[in-house]
């Protein structure tokens, strides 16, 4: 139990206790009423009622009882406060009201979450001043081909909400008690609140195929001449004798005016007296559309029929439960909203920081591979260096030998035969060769003592074709077509002419091995394209293949000693990359299909661009 709850109840018990004492003396309820006492200050109070015809309305209807209770309650006034069902539920639950005056099924589903005592019923302004008068209407087109409830399943319905009783409550009650599975029973159900004109408007619309009202709702919109009649038909029509309204459900007990526990007991008593006093032919009666009110009525139907439904159960969205209770326990309930919130910021934080720390991490172990991959292959090439140092010493000796007895030779041959000799020609290319050799072993020394390179003008061209030359015996052996595209005769360029020829005879190199590699289909043939042509002051070398292509990122055949060959030192382009980039230009590998406008599909391609303007470095 509650602990506001007990407090309010013992409050009760003392306030009763007075009003015991206060009432030994012989004092007549009129006589109450006539004289209340003055002398205490005066409370306001706020009364709700369900707007089921809007705003104006409902205070046009009940603002005259109010007026009646401000003159015959002590020390106490009264203000309506028209509302739809969860507006009241809220405001009751904020104290922003103290009464409701609602319908029996209203009422039950409040008692379970509000303390309220029930204080009088409504007696009905029709039907001899009944209080039974809550039901509902089933209500369809005149024309319609739906006739009994059984017609009404798979058809749109409309009604003003689900928890009124005098509408959707006491329909459901119906469908259920007749042995319908109320679960989908309709095809469509729209709640369309108050007032509840639009309600029959949908259905002589036709936008709803049904439409359940609250008892009386049909004949008061005839009366006030906004339908007509003759325009409608009831289904499962069981009025009641000496009932003037048509109605499809059972009846249940009238409106009643309920008081929040929170009211003392003495205007709660009060109250009771002046509502049980009212005549039927008091204005506030005749304003309010009653006879009157009578002491509360049995709620056994009602709570009958929401035990049968399990209307009582609380089928609300979880987010609306969890606020109802914030609601009435507003300390800890935003007490605990705020650690929720300040739990969830500092676990985001927390994961942000580890993500922050995941990836500092991960960069850090990234770096520390790659200083130690460096630092390997740093080691790899000081111990290169130092046996290509000793090797490039070594070899000049026998290469000036070749070279001084090659030369020799050829003055003798030229004295004793003349130049035009074979054995002269066959000596003057071992001299060229022996020539080149020295050049070659010469730029090595230099690359590896870090000197500069010797800058000499020399026409591509020229390099280019010496290179194919030299390697037309491979051509040759390997059986590979090689073909040459050049746009242009005279290209001059500054800059290491051998280490140019070189970079050239390792790409073509390259080339051989990557045909010779692959297998070819018999109507297949290996071959090669040598592309060279000027682009925006540019010099672009591209050389195609159709062998097995790239396995490997472009960044990782130039890094120095990788390879996938299986005998090769990963050399080559390394040095090739490092060649080009003296000349300000730069040597990039991909697959031929990558190309704008490859010759074929399969294969690699290596683009060497060289601007024509740069000078070396």
């Amino acid at each position: 139990m509650r602990i506001e709850t007990l407090l309010i109840g013992a409050l009760s018990l003392i306030l009763a206790g007075y009003l015991t004492q206060a009432s030994a003396q012989p004092v007549t309820p009129d006589a109450d009423i006539e004289k209340p006492i003055t002398t205490q200050t005066e409370v306001h109070y706020r009364v709700a009622v369900l707007a089921n015809y809007g705003v104006a309305k409902s205070i046009e209807r009940w603002q005259p009882l109010m007026d009646y209770l401000s003159q015959n309650v002590a020390n106490a006034s009264f203000e309506v406060v028209p509302l739809d069902f969860n507006n009241m539920n809220q405001k009751l639950i904020s104290g922003d009201i103290q009464f409701v005056v609602t319908n029996p099924g209203h009422y039950f589903n409040m008692s379970g979450d509000y303390p309220i005592s029930w204080l009088a019923t409504m007696k009905s302004n029709q039907h001899n001043g009944s209080t039974f008068a809550i039901g509902a209407t089933i209500i369809v087109r005149k024309d319609s081909h739906l006739f009994s409830v059984e017609d009404l399943a798979g058809h749109s319905v409309v009604a003003s909400d689900p928890n009124a009783l005098g509408g959707y409550q006491a329909a459901i009650g119906l469908i259920h008690s007749m042995d319908y599975s109320i679960n989908n029973f309709f095809s469509k159900v729209t709640f369309l609140g108050f007032p509840l004109e639009p309600l029959i408007y949908q259905v002589r619309d036709g936008t709803a195929d049904i439409a359940i009202t609250p008892f009386c709702t049909l004949e008061q919109m005839v009366a006030e001449g906004y339908i007509e009649a003759s325009d409608y038909r009831v289904i499962n029509d069981v009025t009641p004798a000496d009932y003037e309204c048509a109605v499809s459900t059972p009846l249940y007990p009238n409106w009643s005016f309920a008081s929040s526990d929170a009211v003392p007991l003495m205007v709660r008593t009060g109250i009771t007296r002046a509502l049980l006093s009212i005549s039927m032919d008091d204005p506030a009666s005749i304003i309010g559309q009653n006879r009157g009110w009578a002491a509360p009525i049995s709620q056994f139907q009602v709570v009958k029929l929401f035990n049968d439904l399990n209307l009582n159960a609380d089928d609300s969205p979880v987010h609306l439960q969890v606020l109802q209770w914030i609601k009435l326990n507003q300390k800890w309930g935003f007490s605990l909203l705020g650690l929720f919130v300040i739990a969830t910021i500092y676990h985001l934080w927390l994961e942000y920081k580890f993500r922050q720390k995941s990836e500092f991490l991960i960069n850090t172990e990234r770096q520390l591979k790659n200083k130690a991959l460096q630092l390997e292959r740093m080691q790899s090439a000081a111990i290169l260096g130092e046996i290509g140092a000793g090797l490039a010493h070594e070899l000049n000796q026998p290469i000036a030998a070749i070279t001084q007895y090659s030369e020799g030779g050829m003055i003798e041959q030229a004295k004793n035969i003349g130049t035009n000799s074979v054995q002269y020609q066959l000596l003057e290319k071992i001299h060229q060769q022996s020539m080149r050799a020295g050049e070659i072993v010469h730029r090595i020394r230099e690359l590896l003592q870090r000197k500069g390179t010797a800058s000499t003008e020399f026409d591509v061209q020229e390099q280019l074709m010496i290179c194919l030359d030299l390697l037309e015996h491979e051509f040759e052996k390997e059986k590979i077509n090689i073909k040459t595209q050049l746009t242009t005769t005279e290209i001059k360029l500054n800059g290491d002419k051998v280490g140019f020829c070189q970079v050239l005879i390792n790409v073509l190199k390259n080339a051989i091995d990557a045909v010779s590699e692959k297998e070819f289909p018999l109507h297949s043939r290996k071959r090669i394209l040598i592309d060279l042509h000027i682009v925006d002051q540019s010099l672009q070398l591209k050389i195609y293949d159709n062998g097995i292509g790239l396995t490997c990122a472009n960044d990782d055949f130039k890094t120095s000693f990788f390879s996938t060959k299986a005998n090769g030192l990963g050399l080559g382009l390394a040095i090739c990359s490092d060649v080009i980039a003296l000349f300000g230009g730069q040597i990039n590998l991909s697959k031929c299909k990558d190309d704008p406008s490859p010759p074929w599909r399969y294969g690699c391609r290596v683009l060497i661009v060289i601007p024509l303007n740069a000078m070396p470095d």
